[in-house]
């Protein structure tokens, strides 16, 4: 019997609600001018990698001629589009009130202005102008289009102006396009402090240096998205993945345009011209229609607002903060390897500092004699980091390194083939992953020559390698050198580096050898507890929430009596309150100032609490196609630290949002309570308060307590 529709929330409407909810961080009043500015930028440059992605693959399916659904919610591609094109337009309706009548008048009142070209004063157009000759006017390409100019090839996601133009001695109308290239600055400085000018309108602005002799009758910005989603196929992972990928990277620039945003006011006549020169280039197929071009307002590309938002005016920014040192270790006199033997070690990014903990971990095993091999995967990394330092020094000391790099990172392509190459040509053994898998493992293994014998340590985490955004996402980790989990990851690596059928492992929960299928073995053990009248209780933090058959065994578990919460930043594919399936299931989602992206998941498991931590959502790709790991937090000392983590979030009554069973989502509101904000919480105490961790004396004296 297939999945009830009325039971399912549609993926893509969910990813849309998400980014609502991120949109509405822009609109609160309570955060500071600079950060609505952020999240402006941030549900800009969302939705770009939205269309990119789930609407490109959409049109795909349309074009292929599907008709049924393709998920459990019962929407036909057609449907689908219909849905998705109207709520993105109310969305972007949204983003620009936002901007233009809020924000934007706000920001003036604090000195941070964005004139248009009729505002400057004489002074500043001059200082724009000699801007414009010295570092505009010589990178400026202008192309003409006529039957000896054929339309340019238009980069995505690239700001250009449509120029019309007349020739007075042929007495007829021209079009040419002028890119604005990415090396300028999106904001020119006009003279004022904090006061700016969009560079595409001093382009517009100067357009007479560019055609001398023509008359220029208008210029309007637009801006083309195309297609951006690899597709390797088997045979070529299987002869040579990093030349497949190089290959695709390059055939990504040619792929079918997707959406075309124009500059409001663009005439129709222009609009003419974008689409049947751009529908040229496409295969029938994939051709453009008028229904692909969309206003994008007066500003385009709004991702930019990034750079504005970094302005240096403490006031109007969340205040700043500097991530603490993990209690223990803060003895720089003793090695990470002792703490991590005496007991497993618990992090919690940003709060906690990812410098003083992973990289110290990984720089350590660089230079200890000890250290024989280390090992770690990468799926997104921050360039020339200290990590990546410390791989290629170990290397060179002779020591065995070997690193598992994702070459098919979505939009990290280009970076990660670039370092796997530095890292091959400083001696480290570099293997690329499974052939249809994407390995998203967060591990590393370090082995080292103990005074007792060989000792294998580990980090297993649920975030990236990324020094970048280690002080932006919100993610744990955890150091251990238990025996049997260095057992497994050794086995993890050998299966991604070598020849093996690896389905076995001692405690770990790996994808897709058997991951899902212990998920649901524990959500099913929680269901015959509450059957025999025992409590049954789960609790699970992930970023989404899409798979069917787990779905389904929390709603047979619900059923059954337990009591499940489920804090979902993103998507989420479940239905809570639903009578008959879900009125013990609760979802929220919480949105702050750091991208929430740890995974926690919390069975009760009668008298025996399980806590696990690792990469994977709960997904049918995380299942199916990409190597995860999930690791269980073993030592009793630490649960209570991720109790806490569990229960703050849950009580938030400033950063969180209900989900109710329609899949609308309702912001908690404090209502004359103290405020519980999660992050700002976490900001104070990194595990919200929970009791610290008894000392390794007190663990010496009371060795009762890893019994308790």
């Amino acid at each position: 019997m297939g999945a009830n529709p009325q039971l399912f929330i549609n993926r893509e409407m969910s990813w849309l609600a998400f980014n609502a909810r991120v949109l509405n961080e822009a609109f609160d009043s309570r955060n500071p001018l600079l950060e609505r500015l952020k999240f402006l930028s941030i549900f800009s440059t969302n939705l770009d990698e939205f269309h990119m992605v789930r609407v490109a693959g959409l049109r795909r399916q349309l074009l292929a001629g599907v008709t049924t659904p393709t998920g459990p919610d019962g929407m036909t591609p057609v449907d689908l589009v219909g849905a998705i094109r109207a709520r993105i337009l109310e969305l972007v309706g949204m983003q620009q009130h936002c901007l233009h009548d809020l924000i934007l008048p706000a920001l003036a009142t604090h000195g941070v202005r964005l004139l248009t070209m009729s505002e400057l004063s004489s002074g500043e157009w001059q200082i724009v102008d000699d801007f414009f000759e010295s570092d505009i006017f010589p990178v400026l390409t202008p192309l003409a289009v006529d039957p000896t100019h054929p339309f340019p090839y238009i980069s995505n996601l690239s700001l250009s102006l449509a120029v019309q133009l007349y020739d007075p001695d042929t007495r007829t109308e021209r079009f040419a396009r002028v890119k604005v290239p990415k090396s300028l600055p999106r904001w020119v400085p006009v003279g004022r402090a904090n006061h700016f000018v969009p560079v595409e309108q001093v382009i517009s602005a100067n357009l007479g240096a560019l055609f001398p002799g023509m008359e220029i009758l208008g210029s309007w910005v637009f801006r083309v998205t195309r297609y951006s989603d690899l597709e390797v196929k088997a045979s070529d992972e299987t002869e040579d993945l990093l030349t497949a990928i190089e290959e695709q990277v390059f055939q990504r620039r040619f792929t079918e345009v997707v959406r075309v945003e124009v500059q409001t006011g663009v005439p129709d006549d222009i609009r003419a011209i974008l689409v049947d020169e751009l529908r040229e280039e496409q295969t029938p197929e994939f051709a453009l229609t008028p229904d692909d071009v969309v206003d994008g307002g007066a500003l385009l590309e709004l991702g930019d607002l990034i750079t504005l938002a970094t302005l240096d005016i403490p006031e109007l920014r969340d205040p700043a903060f500097a991530p603490v040192t993990p209690t223990r270790l803060r003895d720089t006199t003793r090695s990470i390897f002792d703490v991590i033997r005496e007991r497993d070690l618990l992090v919690h990014h940003p709060y906690e500092s990812f410098t003083a903990s992973v990289e110290q971990f990984v720089q350590a095993a660089a230079v200890d004699p000890d250290v024989l091999a280390i090992k770690m995967t990468l799926y997104r990394t921050s360039g020339d980091t200290p990590i990546v330092r410390a791989l290629t020094d170990a290397a060179e000391r002779g020591k065995q390194v070997a690193v598992l790099v994702e070459l098919q990172a979505r939009f990290d392509e280009v970076n990660n083939i670039t370092w796997a190459r530095t890292l091959e040509d400083y001696g480290v053994h570099v293997a690329y992953g499974l052939p249809g898998l994407k390995t998203h493992a967060k591990t590393t293994l370090v082995v080292r020559r103990d005074h007792d014998g060989i000792r294998r340590y580990v980090h297993i985490g649920t975030g990236n390698y990324n020094s970048k955004t280690a002080r932006l996402y919100t993610d744990l980790g955890l150091f251990t050198a238990s025996r049997s989990i260095g057992a497994d990851i050794t086995d993890l690596f050998n299966a991604l580096t070598g020849f093996s059928r690896q389905r076995l492992y001692r405690k770990i929960l790996v994808a897709p050898a058997n991951m899902r299928d212990r998920l649901l073995e524990m959500i099913r053990r929680e269901a015959d507890l509450a059957c025999t009248g025992k409590a049954g209780r789960i609790i699970a933090k992930m970023n989404s929430i899409v798979d069917e058959q787990i779905i389904e065994a929390l709603y047979d578990a619900s059923r059954a009596g337990v009591e499940i919460d489920l804090i979902v930043r993103g998507i989420c594919c479940l239905r809570p309150g639903v009578e008959g399936a879900s009125e013990r299931i609760r979802v929220i989602s919480v949105i702050g100032r750091f991208l929430e992206h740890s995974r926690l998941f919390y069975f009760a498991n009668d008298t025996e609490p399980e806590y696990y931590i690792g990469s994977a959502d709960w997904m049918t790709r995380n299942f199916d196609r990409r190597v995860e790991a999930i690791v269980p937090v073993d030592d009793v000392l630490l649960h209570e630290k991720l109790h806490s983590l569990l229960v703050t979030s849950l009580t938030d009554n400033r950063e969180a949002w209900d989900l109710a069973a329609d899949g609308s989502y309702t912001q908690r509101a404090p209502n004359g309570e103290p405020v519980r904000a999660t992050q700002e919480i976490f900001l104070r105490d990194p595990w919200g308060g929970a009791p610290p961790e008894p000392g390794a004396e007190a663990l010496r004296l009371t060795p009762e307590l890893r019994r308790s």
